[in-house]
């Protein structure tokens, strides 16, 4: 059965600088790709991982160079879709080198396995934090799902299309998404929605799918759900998302780090 990782807005900040003046996001990355391949031997095998968005906290060259340098010790194929803070020209240039990458127009692509497609779109907006599909990118993914037939998909974009609460972050999401919807409520075979952008683990409905949110590496945005709320961020654990084809999707959260056992629940029986 495939496996799928699901990595969500690493945020990475040139050497020696800290994400909004609080968090060395690189260590957090860097423990991220430990964790996995540590956990490999137990959860695997994984198929690919892939990264939903903000790698980069301003998209400069520098920033995709370090975001790759520690990446490069995972154990496994991994691709990226963009988020605000990325910048598509300059990652585009970061991974030209990669079959998977389009050589221009926005960054779609689609992984196939025989239980599974994978299909991620590009919902970034040039200068704006908001998130927005294309005719072209919607077109792709009635393109994709319709030689897909019935089999199990996951779409992936960095932003949801759902309101969550976080007042700040709601006025960011994924905007005009009522295509999107109907699109992926259409589809006759099981299909989820996966994203990131508000670096917590968040499910919710999105027409007749699940939209799952994904939790960020480092840091999380803060859980005020009061009106007028200010917009913050919390030291909280990273995590990871695992989905799988298990009798249907089936996903995981995995929290980033070390932490005591396994222990037997009843060792002496």
């Amino acid at each position: 059965m495939t496996k799928i990782i699901q990595i969500s807005d690493p945020h990475i900040v040139p050497e020696g600088e800290l994400a909004y003046g609080q968090v060395d996001t690189a260590i957090y990355l860097k423990a991220c790709v430990e964790t996995i391949n540590r956990f490999l031997p137990e959860i695997g095998p994984v198929d690919m991982a892939f990264v939903a968005g903000d790698l980069t906290d301003f998209g400069t060259a520098e920033e995709y160079k370090r975001f790759c340098n520690i990446m490069e010790p995972l154990e496994i194929p991994y691709r990226v879709i963009p988020g605000n803070h990325d910048n598509v020209s300059k990652m585009r240039t970061s991974f030209s080198d990669k079959d998977w990458m389009p050589n221009s127009g926005p960054i779609n692509w689609t992984a196939e396995f025989p239980d599974i497609a994978l299909i991620g779109l590009d919902t970034n907006v040039d200068g704006k934090s908001h998130g927005h599909l294309t005719a072209n990118s919607l077109n792709y993914l009635e393109e994709k799902l319709a030689v897909f037939g019935t089999k199990p998909v996951i779409v992936a974009t960095h932003h949801p299309p759902v309101i969550t609460g976080i007042e700040k972050m709601d006025i960011q999401n994924l905007r005009d998404s009522n295509k999107l919807k109907s699109i992926l409520s259409t589809y006759q075979g099981e299909l989820k929605l996966v994203c990131g952008h508000i670096h917590r683990n968040i499910v919710a409905q999105f027409g007749s799918v699940i939209c799952q949110i994904g939790p960020g590496t480092s840091h999380a945005v803060s859980m005020d759900l009061r009106e007028g709320a200010p917009n913050c961020l919390t030291k909280e654990p990273g995590a990871f998302l695992l989905h799988e084809i298990r009798n249907g999707i089936i996903t995981h959260s995995i929290p980033v780090g070390q932490f005591d056992g396994p222990y037997l629940f009843y060792p002496d029986r």
